[in-house]
């Protein structure tokens, strides 16, 4: 723990008062692999970004795809686990990105979120590899709904109302509406890039244009406001979604955002933490 950064140490150290005998909630989850249960009020999420270049190490990604829940669930002290493909661009486009893949984890405490993104097979291979990568480090603040039929985040209390502020949304869309759904997407992406507090975005998903994710971190929760209210994209959208029983399962959550470290599209990601 001393070969930590000073910044993990201390956050580690904070939420280390809160793991000592704390309930631990046990969480199903879809793959066999991926049992193992999260303390409430001390769960660390990590969202890792990794860019390949080359046609090589694009179809290596791809192949990965087939191996992953059984990758993922070898990995000591992880919890629910996704690895997800992405659209193309820094939006959400469902045309499938093959240069862009990501790993989301949940983490009994940050210790073991540190220690696996640094030193675990399926970030380490993949760093690799990469021509960049990135991990944000959170917090769950809220969540609602199911992903897979389980809910992943354990939620704690606000550590702090300065930090960044991120929001992942997710949903299975019903088939028959999903060309109804992204032709509602080019005026979320305009909605989003003129909006200004938003500091990173990126269009994930499991199954390419019916199992989709949307995360965007935020400068503060008034600038993500700004953005879900104030535009006419985001809000018709929602209200299509919501006239037309587009989704047959749905989750929103929020989380703090405690630390970002590497780099994305040329600059440290999160320059502004």
């Amino acid at each position: 723990m001393d070969d930590l950064p000073g910044q993990t140490r201390d956050l580690i150290s904070a939420r280390g008062a809160r793991r000592a005998g704390a309930p631990v909630t046990h969480i199903a989850h879809d793959h066999p692999a991926i049992q193992t249960g999260q303390r409430a009020g001390s769960q660390v999420v990590t969202l890792t970004c990794f860019r390949f270049e080359g046609l090589g190490a694009r179809l290596g990604q791809v192949a990965s795809m087939a191996r992953r829940g059984v990758e993922l669930g070898r990995v000591p002290g992880i919890g629910f686990a996704r690895m997800m493909g992405t659209g193309t661009g820094e939006g959400f486009d469902p045309a499938p990105n093959t240069a862009v893949w990501t790993v989301l984890a949940t983490w009994d405490d940050a210790e073991s979120a540190v220690s696996a993104t640094a030193t675990a097979a399926p970030w380490l291979r993949r760093r690799a590899k990469a021509s960049e990568c990135c991990t944000l480090t959170m917090v769950p603040l809220s969540s609602s709904g199911r992903w897979g039929g389980v809910s992943p985040f354990e939620i704690t209390e606000d550590p702090s109302e300065d930090l960044p502020l991120a929001v992942l949304t997710r949903a299975t869309v019903r088939m028959r509406h999903a060309r109804s759904f992204w032709s509602k997407v080019p005026a979320i992406n305009r909605q989003i890039a003129a909006g200004p507090g938003m500091l990173f975005r990126l269009g994930m998903g499991e199954v390419p244009l019916l199992h989709q994710v949307t995360f965007s971190v935020w400068r503060d929760a008034e600038a993500m406001r700004s953005f879900a209210y104030g535009g006419d994209g985001h809000r018709k959208a929602i209200a299509a979604v919501r006239r037309g029983n587009w989704f047959s399962e749905e989750l929103y959550a929020r989380f703090a955002v405690l630390s970002a470290e590497g780099r994305w599209g040329g600059r440290p990601v999160l320059a502004a933490i």
